[in-house]
């Protein structure tokens, strides 16, 4: 158990809410805001609008996820039969925005030892200076290597199972290019699915917070520079001809005979 404060920014997805729980229990949480997604929503819409293209592909990735989360299988994987909640719901406090000034005014208000980010959008501004310790984020890839949107995916169709992982770093102004401070990488074994790996680094990392609170209370010197710009993945990259060539590349044997235990690498300045 650390004494650090934290402020949790996240969004609201099961996986959010499994991390936002976990990392609750083991320091002493001030507050847990929540990205709704609703600022400017008239404004996306009519910019969609106007690009028939940029619609097509948004429409079809809307369709493609309402099928692969069918049925809720992210919840059962992080809550079982529970309903996914915030434990410590008195806490939540609901923005439009992660950049707007409620958040701004409410670390003012608080001034956490640290920030712990999982799942809004990019960070701007003001907000990247705030937080004593610093502001950390949990990232769905391996940095610099797999940065950006769906990586997972893009580890499994480079054939790189090896690189499943998450990034922990502190953040910066560019896009999950902040000093690294640790990678974790989950088991991966033969009858895998890029989203039971997501979501099982997700849920390797999040239980590696609280190794990373008393390090961090500790004053153990974190996060080393990242060497390299790597590669940085967009949402809009993803396509259909892309995800059928993974699906062959998986029926073909990608993974098969497979064991891969679950690895946690730190970096020190």
């Amino acid at each position: 158990m650390s004494d650090l404060s934290v402020i949790i920014l996240c969004g609201q997805s099961p996986r959010h809410l499994y991390f936002a729980n976990h990392v609750c229990k083991f320091c002493k949480p001030l507050a847990i805001v929540q990205e709704s997604g609703s600022h400017d929503f008239v404004k996306k819409l009519l910019n969609l609008l106007k690009n028939p293209k940029k619609l097509l592909q948004k429409v079809s990735r809307w369709l493609r996820d309402r099928k692969r989360y069918r049925g809720n299988p992210e919840a059962k994987y992080f809550f079982g039969d529970r309903e996914p909640t915030l434990d410590r719901s008195e806490l939540r406090v609901e923005v439009p925005y992660i950049n707007d000034e409620q958040v701004l005014s409410l670390i003012d208000q608080h001034q956490p030892d640290v920030i712990l980010v999982f799942g809004t959008s990019l960070l701007k501004g003001a907000l990247l200076e705030k937080g004593k310790l610093g502001i950390i984020n949990l990232h769905g890839g391996l940095s610099p290597e797999y940065r950006g949107a769906d990586c997972t995916f893009w580890a499994l169709y480079n054939q790189e199972p090896e690189k499943v992982g998450c990034t922990i770093h502190y953040i910066n102004a560019g896009i999950d290019t902040g000093n690294l401070i640790a990678h974790v990488c989950p088991e991966v074994k033969e009858n895998d699915t890029e989203l039971v790996l997501f979501w099982r680094a997700v849920k390797s990392s999040t239980l590696v917070y609280e190794e990373l609170l008393n390090k961090l209370e500790q004053g153990e010197k974190l996060g080393a520079v990242q060497k390299e710009k790597g590669k940085l993945y967009q949402v809009k990259e993803r396509q259909l001809h892309h995800e059928r060539e993974l699906e062959k590349l998986l029926n073909n044997g990608l993974l098969s005979n497979i064991n891969l235990k679950e690895r946690v690498t730190w970096f020190h300045k």
